[in-house]
């Protein structure tokens, strides 16, 4: 099979398109036909920098993925024709999607979306995970209660934005000018411009200034401290990112909830809830719940260079997908 393998730490320009011996089925794994597979910040910080996960690197990258089931293990719950979707490799030793055909443990992936393209289906599995874990899991949003999505036109971002409103929350939603009709479409109950709106000025707006019931920080850094700022005494506050300075999750009595969605693949814990997530995400896509949004790039899985560089230049709205 053919493959664009890592064969070094750097640039965009690492990638080299290599022949690749065909995975070999094991037990518990499926033989999948990728299709398309979506370029995720983990994926460029894994080719460019040392990461805790360098030590274990495959040589192809990529976790996210859809693709058809060409070859299954005895007693899989899976069948050859299938249309599947997750995100099940491209860490922790585990050979990814950057390539024509790709083993995968099928308890990190569920059947794709009927009303998805593969392209579409492509873009969802890691942002909707940690989309789900942060919301469903860590914080458990409920029906009636405010959530403030930061960063809301990011991968993780506009996912969230439309979990949080499948779950019954009003819905703030903050962007840059130029994402702003994006989110709109979302559909958040407040868009926010956060170059022309002060944390207080939202607050006051969305929340009669009694703060957020709960934030989602997918940007963190020196970000969290506003999140800190717009939620409530006693609220919840989630990030995807590291965060330096928690003082104020003291002061305020928050709820302070890191999520890292890597942790079932890297670890080997839980891996079935994965599985569980998509198949959820499957069934709330197809109801019209959830909608990826997907940049206006097109790439192939040949040109990932270009997909890359188009992520890291900030420009992207929405997931950047390469197809096959």
């Amino acid at each position: 099979m053919k493959a664009m393998i890592l064969t070094r730490l750097g640039d965009v320009t690492v990638f080299e398109e290599q022949d690749r011996p065909d995975p070999i089925i094991t037990d518990g794994h499926v033989i999948v036909e990728v299709r398309a597979t979506s370029v995720n910040p983990i994926d460029t910080m894994l080719r460019a920098s040392e990461t805790p996960w360098s030590q274990n690197l495959p040589e192809i990258l990529h976790g996210d993925f859809a693709g058809v089931v060409i070859e299954t293990s005895p007693n899989s719950r899976f069948r050859v024709g299938d249309e599947v979707y997750g995100c099940a490799g491209g860490i922790a030793g585990m050979n990814g999607a950057l390539a024509e055909k790709m083993l995968v443990d099928e308890s990190l992936i569920a059947l794709k979306p009927a009303s998805l393209t593969m392209r579409e289906a492509a873009a969802l599995p890691l942002v909707a995970i940690t989309a789900w874990e942060a919301l469903v899991e860590k914080m458990n949003i409920q029906p009636g209660e405010t959530l403030l999505v930061h960063g809301a036109t990011g991968g993780v971002g506009h996912i969230a934005v439309q979990i949080g409103k499948a779950l019954g929350a009003t819905v703030a939603a903050t962007v840059r000018p130029h994402k702003y009709d994006h989110a709109q479409t979302l559909g958040a109950d407040y868009v926010i411009d956060v170059t022309d709106t002060t944390v207080s000025d939202y607050v006051g707006l969305c929340t009669d200034g009694k703060g957020f019931d709960a934030v989602f920080d997918t940007i963190a850094g020196e970000h969290i401290q506003n999140s800190f700022e717009a939620v409530r005494f006693n609220g919840k506050v989630a990030t995807i990112l590291p965060v330096n300075d928690t003082l104020p999750v003291a002061l305020k009595g928050l709820s302070f909830h890191s999520v890292l969605m890597l942790i079932p693949m890297t670890e080997g814990i839980e891996r079935f809830r994965h599985g569980e997530i998509l198949r959820q995400i499957a069934v709330w896509v197809d109801r019209g719940l959830l909608k990826p949004l997907l940049d206006e790039s097109r790439f192939t899985i040949w040109d990932v260079a270009k997909g890359h560089e188009r992520l890291e230049s900030k420009k992207a709205i929405g997931k950047v997908v390469l197809e096959v």
